[in-house]
């Protein structure tokens, strides 16, 4: 076996918690492996003073990392799994999820407790047409600004401004032991999380056995049965990072449900529905989840807004 392994990751505190905790439990398992982690800057680190959407989605927080893995630089790398593609470069594979924490989002805000109390035009901040759009179908009065950044930036950046609340995930928030912080855990009902989202993936080379075999003790079942079934359902709908798609699945007792949605991006359409199965099915029911939607109209509110992207790449919606 390797007596030695590097992990690739970007570079802000949230990634690092994350390579570092795949490097504690790797650590744990094989004393006599060295585990070390190099800082690989991605172009959506590069690019901060530009919206998401305008700079694309493809591999924005991913593709250089995956360049060091394909050239053997690294031995692996350490994602966000809601940053990978759906599809990924030929060559490389996952070959661990890790146990999800809470996939929901949260409300930050200086005094309101929740969505609902926000007064009428109230300044929310997010960075994501996801949130975006569901914010403004659950309160079509409320102002929704970008915000870019890594964790601890954008509560800097909003503790600066004059917003009344911003939405970030539960996920990051918790692995940062920066729970004082939440008002509102935001129910599903509200807001569908994105895809994979408070999950961890390991990207290995595909042909590689012996770091597959090595990192397989990270991955959980559940978590690999819940993103099967979501990231079957996003690829279906031929959907990205930045576009107004949420999803919330779970897996227990055998049974598979998964819960998704596709919305305008003012949030005034909005397509939804909900499907149940045997767990071991979850690929195909994220399938059939898709497909109900596009029934209802999916592909054509996906295609306006992918036009309006085309065609009016400065609009402020962006």
């Amino acid at each position: 076996m390797k007596n030695k392994l590097t992990i690739g990751t970007r570079g802000s505190e949230l990634a690092l918690w994350q390579s570092n905790w795949v490097k504690d439990k790797l650590a744990k398992r094989y004393p006599d492996l060295t585990v070390e982690i190099e800082i690989i800057k991605t172009k959506g680190d590069k690019v901060q003073d530009v919206s998401l959407t305008k700079i694309g989605d493809k591999g924005l927080f991913t593709r250089e990392i995956e360049y060091a893995l394909l050239d053997g630089r690294i031995d692996l790398a350490v994602h966000s799994y809601k940053d990978l593609p759906t599809v990924l470069p030929e060559g490389l594979s996952i070959g661990a999820v890790t146990e999800r924490f809470d996939q929901r989002d949260v409300l930050i805000s200086k005094k309101y407790s929740s969505i609902k109390e926000l007064h009428t035009g109230a300044k929310v901040a997010t960075g994501s047409l996801r949130r975006r759009a569901q914010l403004l179908n659950f309160r079509g009065d409320l102002e929704i600004v970008d915000i870019r950044g890594n964790i601890k930036t954008r509560l800097r950046k909003f503790d600066e401004s004059d917003w009344d609340a911003m939405v970030l995930a539960f996920a990051g928030i918790g692995r940062l032991s920066l729970e004082g912080v939440i008002k509102q855990i935001i129910p599903t009902e509200i807001i569908l999380p994105a895809v994979s989202q408070g999950v961890m993936a390991v990207e290995v080379r595909e042909n590689d056995r012996e770091i597959i075999d090595i990192v397989k003790v990270l991955n959980d079942k559940k978590s690999e049965i819940e993103t099967t079934g979501e990231r079957s359902f996003l690829n279906m709908l031929e959907g990205g990072c930045q576009v107004p798609i949420g999803v919330f699945s779970s897996s227990i007792g055998g049974k598979y449900s998964i819960e998704g949605m596709v919305a305008s991006l003012n949030g005034k359409k909005l397509l939804r529905d909900k499907v149940l199965g045997d767990s071991t099915k979850s690929a195909e029911i994220g399938k059939v989840l898709a497909m109900m939607l596009k029934n209802k109209g999916a592909d054509e509110i996906l295609n306006e807004i992918r036009t309006e992207v085309v065609h009016n790449p400065d609009s402020d919606v962006y």
